[in-house]
Protein backbone atom coordinates (compact mmCIF):
# COMPACT_ATOMS: atom_id res chain seq x y z
CA UNK A 1 0.00 0.00 0.00
CA UNK A 2 1.34 3.14 -0.48
CA UNK A 3 0.77 6.52 1.67
CA UNK A 4 -1.89 8.75 0.51
CA UNK A 5 -0.66 11.80 -2.00
CA UNK A 6 2.13 9.48 -3.14
CA UNK A 7 3.74 10.52 -6.03
CA UNK A 8 3.80 7.41 -8.49
CA UNK A 9 6.44 8.65 -10.36
CA UNK A 10 8.76 9.08 -7.21
CA UNK A 11 7.63 6.48 -4.61
CA UNK A 12 10.17 6.56 -2.15
CA UNK A 13 10.48 3.83 0.57
CA UNK A 14 8.69 5.78 3.45
CA UNK A 15 5.67 6.22 0.91
CA UNK A 16 5.04 2.42 0.94
CA UNK A 17 3.24 1.10 4.25
CA UNK A 18 2.55 -2.31 5.46
CA UNK A 19 -0.81 -3.37 4.55
CA UNK A 20 -1.61 -5.13 7.74
CA UNK A 21 -0.08 -2.55 10.15
CA UNK A 22 0.04 0.36 8.07
CA UNK A 23 3.78 1.11 9.12
CA UNK A 24 6.22 3.08 7.32
CA UNK A 25 8.73 0.62 4.89
CA UNK A 26 12.31 1.63 6.75
CA UNK A 27 15.94 0.27 6.42
CA UNK A 28 15.49 -1.65 9.77
CA UNK A 29 11.84 -2.86 8.98
CA UNK A 30 12.21 -6.05 6.20
CA UNK A 31 9.06 -5.62 4.49
CA UNK A 32 7.75 -8.37 1.40
CA UNK A 33 6.03 -7.57 -1.69
CA UNK A 34 2.75 -8.87 -3.06
CA UNK A 35 0.87 -7.78 -6.19
CA UNK A 36 -0.05 -4.62 -7.10
CA UNK A 37 2.18 -3.08 -4.45
CA UNK A 38 0.56 -5.24 -1.61
CA UNK A 39 3.21 -5.49 1.54
CA UNK A 40 3.62 -7.02 4.51
CA UNK A 41 6.00 -5.52 7.20
CA UNK A 42 8.42 -8.47 9.17
CA UNK A 43 6.40 -7.82 12.26
CA UNK A 44 3.27 -8.86 10.74
CA UNK A 45 4.98 -11.12 9.04
CA UNK A 46 5.82 -12.94 12.45
CA UNK A 47 2.25 -12.61 14.18
CA UNK A 48 0.76 -14.29 11.08
CA UNK A 49 3.81 -17.28 10.84
CA UNK A 50 3.33 -17.70 14.60
CA UNK A 51 -0.30 -18.17 14.80
CA UNK A 52 -1.54 -19.59 11.47
CA UNK A 53 1.86 -22.18 10.45
CA UNK A 54 3.38 -22.80 14.09
CA UNK A 55 0.03 -22.45 16.55
CA UNK A 56 -1.58 -23.87 13.45
CA UNK A 57 -4.74 -21.86 14.55
CA UNK A 58 -7.58 -22.83 12.19
CA UNK A 59 -8.48 -19.34 10.93
CA UNK A 60 -10.76 -20.06 8.35
CA UNK A 61 -12.71 -16.95 6.74
CA UNK A 62 -15.19 -17.59 4.83
CA UNK A 63 -14.97 -15.75 1.58
CA UNK A 64 -11.85 -13.67 1.58
CA UNK A 65 -9.41 -12.41 -0.68
CA UNK A 66 -5.50 -12.44 0.39
CA UNK A 67 -4.43 -9.26 0.32
CA UNK A 68 -0.79 -10.15 -0.86
CA UNK A 69 -2.43 -12.82 -3.85
CA UNK A 70 -5.04 -11.17 -4.23
CA UNK A 71 -6.88 -14.74 -4.80
CA UNK A 72 -9.74 -15.67 -3.03
CA UNK A 73 -8.90 -18.76 -0.90
CA UNK A 74 -10.74 -21.29 1.42
CA UNK A 75 -7.22 -21.92 3.17
CA UNK A 76 -6.39 -20.31 6.80
CA UNK A 77 -5.37 -16.92 6.67
CA UNK A 78 -4.18 -14.80 9.43
CA UNK A 79 -6.67 -11.12 9.69
CA UNK A 80 -4.94 -8.16 10.60
CA UNK A 81 -6.58 -6.94 13.95
CA UNK A 82 -5.62 -3.46 13.33
CA UNK A 83 -7.17 -3.42 9.66
CA UNK A 84 -9.77 -6.01 9.34
CA UNK A 85 -9.76 -5.76 5.74
CA UNK A 86 -6.52 -6.88 5.34
CA UNK A 87 -5.99 -10.99 5.28
CA UNK A 88 -2.93 -12.98 4.41
CA UNK A 89 -3.51 -16.89 3.12
CA UNK A 90 -1.18 -19.55 4.36
CA UNK A 91 0.51 -19.89 1.32
CA UNK A 92 1.81 -16.00 0.99
CA UNK A 93 2.71 -16.12 4.67
CA UNK A 94 4.90 -19.27 3.81
CA UNK A 95 6.25 -17.67 0.65
CA UNK A 96 6.97 -14.41 2.29
CA UNK A 97 8.72 -16.02 5.37
CA UNK A 98 11.18 -18.02 2.95
CA UNK A 99 11.52 -14.93 0.83
CA UNK A 100 12.68 -12.82 3.98
CA UNK A 101 14.58 -15.77 5.02
CA UNK A 102 16.77 -15.89 2.65
CA UNK A 103 17.73 -12.68 2.88
CA UNK A 104 21.63 -12.19 4.44
CA UNK A 105 20.89 -8.81 4.55
CA UNK A 106 18.12 -8.91 7.05
CA UNK A 107 18.04 -10.21 10.66
CA UNK A 108 14.55 -12.22 10.25
CA UNK A 109 13.68 -15.51 11.21
CA UNK A 110 10.17 -17.39 11.33
CA UNK A 111 8.81 -18.33 14.30
CA UNK A 112 9.62 -22.21 15.57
Amino acid sequence: MHRPGTDPLNVQMTDVLCDFCHSDWTADRPMVEGHHGSVICGSCLTVAYAEVVVADLDQRIPSYRCTMCLEEREQSAWRSPAHEEAFICERCIRLAARQLERDPDLPWSAPR
